[in-house]
């Protein structure tokens, strides 16, 4: 990984917003800004950013995926981190650019670099910035939605669980099988309705046993999925993302 200088008095960050968060959930953004300012992170927002290709990527529309993973690579080529709201898209850059440009070395070494800089939001501040309290406040029961990705690409587990831990007024749960996919995988929620549906209700019913008024993750992806159900099923439960739980105070 990325190794901070020690004698940076400043440390610098390139937000890397996503699709989603974009279009769908600016408050994430702003949220995450939030954060990092309240800890003296020097915070940068390309504005030419678009999606980093995983859509395409993941559908096997490989050359529209490098297309757009060589302009993701153009944009974010200045130093420092690159910070996301999303263990999906973050793995897309750090794990899956690797397989995109496995047969250009060229390719292969700008993003070697580039992916030690890359970073999901809860990692960044757990791993880089060593934080786990953010001074937030929030009154709820809590339980917390591991997202497939940031799990089990980027291993993200404990990070985001030291964060809301340490959240004044949060009374932390488990649910049963947190790290069970809550059935959006992204184009696979609209190939595979049925079984996207099957899998998702389940992960509705391990919230519901909880006892969790709120649930927490790091993807806007799994929130939408999560939070379109318990919409449907009119349930008395919050769905936010880890960067607006810490932004509250």
């Amino acid at each position: 990984m990325y190794i901070l200088n020690e004698a940076s008095k400043k440390i610098k960050v390139s937000l890397f917003i996503t699709c989603l968060v974009d279009i769908l959930f600016p408050q994430v953004g702003v949220s995450m800004v939030k954060v990092l300012k309240r800890l003296g992170v020097e915070v940068d927002f390309p504005e030419e950013q678009t999606c980093c290709g995983q859509p395409a990527f993941n559908s096997g529309f490989r050359q529209d995926a490098k297309v757009l993973a060589k302009r993701f690579i153009s944009i974010f080529s200045q130093d420092g981190f690159i910070v996301s709201p999303s263990g999906s898209c973050t793995s897309m850059v750090r794990v899956f650019y690797k397989e995109l440009f496995h047969d250009d070395q060229k390719m292969l070494d700008v993003v070697d670099i580039l992916s030690s800089r890359t970073y999901e939001f809860s990692e960044f501040l757990v791993n880089v910035l060593k934080v786990d309290d953010v001074g937030a406040t929030y009154n709820g029961r809590v339980t917390y939605h591991d997202s497939c990705h940031a799990l089990r690409e980027l291993r993200v587990q404990n990070e985001p669980r030291k964060l809301i831990k340490s959240v004044k007024g949060v009374d932390f749960v488990e649910m049963k099988f947190p790290d069970t996919c809550c059935g959006f995988g992204g184009t696979f929620s609209v190939k595979f309705p049925d079984v996207s549906v099957s899998i998702l209700d389940e992960k509705i019913e391990s919230i519901i046993e909880s006892g969790a008024d709120t649930v927490v993750s790091t993807d806007m992806g799994c929130l939408m999925q999560i939070g379109g159900a318990i919409n449907r099923k009119k349930l008395p439960v919050k769905t936010i993302h880890i960067a607006e739980l810490l932004a509250s105070v």
